[in-house]
């Protein structure tokens, strides 16, 4: 067989070989780091037989692709099996992995707690100190049924039962064979290969996602090639909780969820003014380029289906049912999910000529979509959300220059907002899409181009791309390095067409637009959740809800601290005065917690040499400058981007 390697260079192997025997064949240190294959693109087990002429690659433990199947296998041949150790009668559902770690769902007939996990662990390192080899059998779906029924591995029976998959079920065994786990794979060749882990929490979770079907006990963990690494994962785990913005934003008095309105944010005086900062800002920035425009909530459905959205989004709406007096009928309506059919409508009240595009709308527009109760979190995944919504309706010879005013825009914005650098995905066209190949072709040349001129790395997303057109998708990387997909900016080739949108060509010719959607921050609601994680509730002094407190020790200084508090007010400072009778150390204490930025120690001295003592959050030095010298720097501060 020729096997094509990713270098380009080629070996001859016997038919019947398998990824090892190329392991082996390309060198010994490879072979002994080797774990897996990748085989025409399709990953396999390393010991699989290679058939026919092939590309194919290697897959090493230290890879990423290799760190993933470790935690695969850990999950379904360690973690799976201790269970079953411990709890004889329980039933394994599924246990799949995620970002940087895994978890398996169980059903047990005791409770299994997080008091339970150290038990669990030390079950875990028995069972990979047996170095077992992991051995794969195929077998057809009666003789897979039969296995589990054997086992009572009810969860087991209903996946192979529902699959319409008929013969060669992965079956995956260790040395004794008295476990068993079925699994798409690949898996580890052996035990060996197993690195550092902890079981990090316990939860529950109905099975497949439904509130109707059983709660099962969900066993969460994570995996690395080593203790090193596993222990730099564990610790930013532990600061992530501590910037957790669900935790902060109690603290800080921002938001709240409560079940008449799951999913809605209850917006308090100094979230909502956060809200209102952000939105401020982003106002500013779009005057010289975009023309705000607004739209209604609630649509009639036949829009909805004009657009092609209630097909594709129908599950995830809001919907309303009324009596229509004057058609005599009921009329379904529904809550937007998304501005853009309503910023069609706008595009299309009057005839639109060539030399009015690009034509760019912008709408904070206020969505909703159903998202099912296990996936809501907080800020950052809600049922009610405001876009920073925009589009822009433009000549395909057009796109290019676009796509550069846009990355622009939002460069100067993420800057603004703390975050200098970003990473660019190029989504290409996915198998199921609109449009001619042509189109497409023109489509990501336009994108790709436009990122190359402005020099911006980016990486290619093959297959991600929209239905309806390529798209680029902007990805900040937080504090702890943790990675947020915000920004999108996605060429349409279909919506204007169904919506019937045109312009007159220069040779006075009807022609459809092409539809670009964009947003930077992507919804309020989300991005303020990452800015709160991201600088751990002390957010920049023009984005705090309350930028300084006055803090006086003495009740003889009322007086002057409440002066204070009244020139700062003038210059637009939110500003709060703190004159209780308690000590200063209590009351410095109390705003830092809130994660007041500034506070202003005023005593005696102070008040009689008409100074303040300066107090930022995070630091432990204290400045005393002249009260006039103190208003005009935080003024200054606060000018910076407001």
């Amino acid at each position: 067989m020729k096997i094509t390697l990713p270098d380009n260079s080629s070996r001859e192997l016997p038919e019947g070989s398998s990824g090892y025997d190329l392991a082996k064949d390309i060198g010994p240190g490879l072979a002994k780091s080797a774990v897996a294959v990748t085989i025409d693109g399709v990953q396999k087990d390393l010991n699989d037989v290679i058939n026919g002429d092939s590309k194919v690659s290697i897959i090493t433990i230290d890879s990423d692709e290799g760190i993933e199947i470790m935690r695969h296998t850990l999950t379904a041949q360690v973690l799976a099996r201790a269970i079953k150790n411990l709890y004889p009668k329980s039933k394994l559902a599924i246990g799949p992995t995620i970002q940087d770690g895994f978890y398996y769902d169980v059903e047990s007939d005791v409770t299994i707690s997080s008091d339970d996990l150290n038990k669990i662990e030390d079950e875990m390192k028995r069972i990979i100190k047996t170095k077992s080899s992991i051995t794969k059998k195929l077998v057809s779906k009666s003789e897979a049924i039969k296995i589990f029924n054997s086992k009572k591995e009810t969860y087991k029976e209903i996946i192979i039962n529902e699959s319409d998959q008929q013969d060669d079920f992965q079956l995956y065994y260790q040395d004794d064979n008295e476990f068993v786990d079925m699994c798409l794979g690949p898996h580890l060749p052996n035990l060996e290969f197993i690195g550092s882990f902890k079981l990090t929490k316990i939860s529950g979770a109905y099975w497949k996602g439904d509130s109707n079907n059983s709660m099962l006990t969900r066993i969460y963990g994570t995996a690395f090639n080593n203790e090193k690494d596993l222990k730099n994962h564990l610790d930013n785990m532990e600061e992530a909780l501590k910037r957790d913005h669900r935790k902060l934003g109690k603290e800080m008095d921002l938001f709240h969820f409560q079940d008449e309105a799951p999913g809605m944010v209850f917006w308090h005086p100094n979230g909502w003014t956060i809200y209102r900062k952000l939105r401020n800002f982003v106002r500013k920035k779009l005057q010289n380029n975009y023309i705000e425009i607004n739209t209604p909530q609630v649509i009639d459905r036949k829009l909805w289906e004009a657009s092609g959205h209630w097909d594709k989004y129908r599950e995830n709406m809001f919907t309303t049912e009324i009596d229509d007096e004057h058609a005599n009928e009921k009329r379904v309506n529904a809550l937007k999910p998304m501005n853009c059919p309503g910023h069609v409508q706008i595009y299309n009240q009057g005839i639109k000529s060539y030399k009015d595009l690009p034509l760019r709308y912008a709408e904070f527009g206020l969505c909703h979509r159903y998202e099912p109760s296990g996936t809501m979190h907080g800020l950052m995944r809600v049922r009610a959300f405001t876009q920073d919504d925009g589009h822009i309706f433009c000549t395909e010879d057009q796109i290019e220059s676009e796509t550069g005013l846009f990355i622009n825009f939002l460069s100067d914005i993420y800057a603004d907002l703390g975050f200098k650098n970003f990473d660019i995905k190029l989504s290409t066209r996915p198998e199921m899409r609109v449009g001619s190949d042509e189109t497409w072709d023109k489509a990501e040349h336009s994108l790709e181009t436009a990122i190359k001129n402005l020099g911006h790395p980016y990486r290619i997303d093959e297959g991600d791309g929209a239905f309806y057109g390529p798209k680029l998708d902007f990805v900040l990387t937080d504090a702890i390095g943790r990675e947020w997909q915000c920004g999108t900016f996605q060429l349409d080739f279909n919506l204007a067409d169904r919506l019937e949108a045109k312009y007159i060509g220069e040779d006075g010719k009807k022609y459809t637009p092409v539809m670009i959607h964009r947003a930077v921050l992507g919804s309020f609601e989300r991005f303020i959740g990452i800015l709160i994680e991201n600088y751990a509730g002390k957010l920049p002094f023009w984005l705090a809800p309350q930028q300084v407190v006055i803090a006086s020790i003495i009740s003889d200084v009322n007086d002057y601290s409440l002066e204070i508090m009244e020139l700062l007010k003038k210059e637009g400072i939110s500003v709060d005065v703190d004159l209780r009778n308690e000590k200063i150390s209590y009351k410095i204490r109390e705003h830092s917690s809130k994660k007041v930025p500034i506070i202003l120690a005023i005593g005696i001295k102070e008040k009689e040499a008409r100074t303040v003592s300066i107090r930022r959050i995070g630091s432990q030095e204290t400045e005393v400058l002249d009260l006039k010298n103190a208003i005009e720097q935080i003024t200054k501060e606060n000018r910076a981007l407001n």
